[in-house]
Order: structure tokens, then sequence, then C-alpha cells
């Protein structure tokens, strides 16, 4: 890949992330979530429609952004949620939509529509928590009684299907890949313990002076502790997603200083760049003439995702919240992108996965990103006894 064609795509990757704010705020009442823009808008610059960008040159940036997404999840995760009933709420309700994903992919393999019913199955569990994250927070649904349900319910739908991935599609066989996983997460304690032994008081001082001058220090390190656990996990034969997911976890605990500035931080380089690449990125990958020979796959994927992922929250939560509150969490949960496009890889990389499914899949994905969101925000502002104040869509910690 010659560096021209790098730069051209990147530019034209760069157009489409700095109009998307202004696309959202001409949307007028409709409120497009900046996801959609940059998924369309990497639709059309991509090989498919106009061919301004080729995604395999900007492959390592929009790898980064997926990171950084998960990083952003990881350290928004309050583990402390899960000692509580909201946490066991969100497990239960997990292990039944995987349930539920088991038995109506067997039928699926079964028909012959799917080749293995692994990876389908797992994509059908999860919810894109770090996706989501950015929307909930631009529309004030971050507070209150729903947030504490919603927030574990996403986690979770994040959380256990990557450790899904690490034990029955890992490269290494599901021995090794669980073996793998128990040794990544003491890599991860390790580090959540270092910060504080006594010999490194000089080390964190040091930190702290540098937090806020030109050597960003926390910045710095932060940025390399997600490298750090995203090497260790590839090189376990892991997917690289539960290194970004555990950095974040990690973060948490140990992030020295000033961490709301460190959070901002954060905003910026993640929101402000790598994670509009990935966005647009899975735009520019979309596999559209798979998905036309066979758009039938698709609609069946994307109605599973509601139906399996979604649907349950209107039982398992019929105690804890009302109706609008969990048709919210349904169209929530069943909000899926993310490990889709990983779940799609893994699949093609080991056999498991037939290509036209990875693409109808991964549209599916798209199509809910693009079309959930909005409805439960819809709901949220329909359910709302005040008004809403509209942000103009200009905030580019995400897509809103």
């Amino acid at each position: 890949m010659d560096v021209q064609t790098a730069l051209v795509t990147l530019l034209a990757v760069a157009i489409v992330s700095a109009l998307a704010p202004f696309v959202v705020a001409m949307s007028g009442r409709l409120r497009l979530p900046q996801v959609v823009v940059l998924i369309v808008g990497g639709v059309v610059i991509g090989p498919q429609v106009l061919g301004w960008a080729d995604p395999a040159s900007v492959t390592l940036i929009a790898d980064v952004g997926l990171g950084f997404l998960f990083l952003m999840a990881g350290y928004e995760l309050e583990l402390g949620l899960f000692r509580q009933h909201v946490g066991r709420r969100a497990v239960v309700g997990w292990f039944v939509t995987a349930g539920i994903a088991v038995a109506v992919t067997g039928v699926l393999a079964a028909v012959g529509f799917v080749h293995a019913f692994v990876p389908v199955a797992l994509g059908l569990t999860t919810t894109a928590f770090g996706a989501l994250l950015p929307i909930l927070r631009d529309n004030d649904m971050l507070g209150g009684r729903f947030a504490s349900f919603v927030m574990p319910a996403g986690a979770v739908g994040e959380f256990l299907p990557i450790v899904g991935i690490a034990i029955f599609l890992s490269a290494n066989g599901k021995f090794l890949g669980l073996a793998s996983l128990v040794a990544m997460f003491l890599v991860a304690l390790l580090f959540t313990v270092l910060p504080r032994l006594t010999f490194l008081a000089r080390f964190s001082s040091t930190v702290r002076q540098g937090e806020n001058a030109t050597s960003q220090t926390t910045l710095r390190l932060t940025v390399a502790l997600l490298f750090v656990l995203l090497v260790v996990a590839s090189e376990f034969g892991l997917d690289v997603v539960l290194g970004a997911f555990l950095a974040g976890v990690v973060l948490k605990r140990w992030a020295p200083g000033d961490v709301q500035s460190l959070e901002t931080k954060l905003d910026a380089v993640g929101y402000g760049f790598f994670i509009p690449v990935f966005f647009v990125a899975s735009g520019m990958d979309l596999d559209l003439a798979s998905i036309a020979e066979a758009p039938l796959r698709l609609v069946v994927f994307f109605l599973l995702l509601l139906v399996v992922r979604g649907l349950p929250s209107m039982f398992l939560y019929r105690k804890d919240l009302d109706r609008s509150q969990r048709w919210q969490m349904t169209f929530l949960t069943a909000t899926a992108l993310p490990l889709l496009v990983a779940l799609a890889a893994v699949g093609l990389r080991t056999g498991h996965m037939l290509p036209e499914n990875a693409a109808a899949l991964v549209g599916a994905g798209v199509l809910s990103m693009m079309i959930f969101p909005g409805v439960a925000v819809a709901l949220h502002r329909r359910g709302r006894a005040e008004p809403d104040l509209d942000h103009g869509g200009v905030d580019l910690r995400g897509p809103a």
C-alpha cells in the first residue's frame, strides 16, 4: 500500500468524521446518531460506491479505534454493580439470551442456514456497550434508576461474548483458550497491583508532575497500557478486544493524578479521531455485494438480534422498570456492531463462518446501530416530563 493512497484515504475519512456533527445538526427532528452518519459515510467513500478510499490502508488505525472503544467501555464499568441486584439481573439476562441463541442457531444450522452456529450464537448475545455509551451520555440517559440497570446489562453483553470468543473460537483450542484467558486476567491483575507498591512512589510522583505538562504522562501511560494488553491478548491467541476491555477496567483502578482531566483527554483522543475511523472503516468494509445477493440473511439476523438479545428484557425487568423503560432496554441491548465485526473476522479466519453469513451479520449490526438506539432515545424523550436539552449533536466525544 503506497503512502499516497493511505493519505488520500485518511483525508476522506477525516472529512466524513468532521462533517458528521453538521449532518446530525441538519437532520432536525430525526436527530441521526453520529454512528449512522459515520458508517453511511464510509459506505459512500468506500470501494463499492465512490471508490475514494481504500479500507486496507487504515486497518491499523481502525483497529486502534476499536481498541479505544472497548477501553472506554471497560473504564465506564463499575464492578461493584455486579454485587447488587442490577448486576445479577444482567448476568441472568445474558445467560437466558445465550440459551435462546443456542437453540435458535441450532435450528438454523440444522436447516443449513449457517455453517457452524457457535460464532452466530455468540453474535446474537452481544451488546454494543462501548458504542452506546456516548449516545446514552449525550441524551442524559446515564443517570437515575434506568442507568443502573442498562449499564451492567450492556457490560455483560460486551464482556461475556468476548470470554466466549476466547474459549470457543481460540486458535489454540478450547483448553488452551481457557488457560490463555486465565493468564490474561492475571496479567491485568498485575497491572492493577503494581502502582500500589511502595517502591513505585517516585514513579507515581513523576506521573502526577507531568500529567498536564508537555510530557502528558498519564495519557502516554494509558496508551501504552492499551497496547501492552492488546499485544498480550494477541500473543495468547485471544481476540484483541479482550485486551482493550481489560485495559479500561485496569485503568479505572490505577489511574493516577487528575482522573477527570484524563477522562477528558481520552475522550478527545478516542472520540476525536480513532473511534470515528473505526466506524467509517466499518462502512467501507461492508460487503454490499454479498448482502445484495442474499438480503434475507441480513433481515433474519437483524430480527434475531431484537428477538434473542432484546425481547427477554421485557420479561426479566418486569418488576424493576416500567413498560417504556423495558422497551428502551430491549432496543439498547439488541444494538450490536463492534463485536460482530470481530466475530466475523475470527469466524472467517478459522473457517467457522460462511462469508455470506459474516457479511449479513455485520450488516445486521450496522442496521441495529442505525435504528435501535434512535428508537430507545425517542422513547426516553417521550417519557420525560421536562423538555430535552438539544445539544445540536456537535459533541465529538461520540455519536448522538
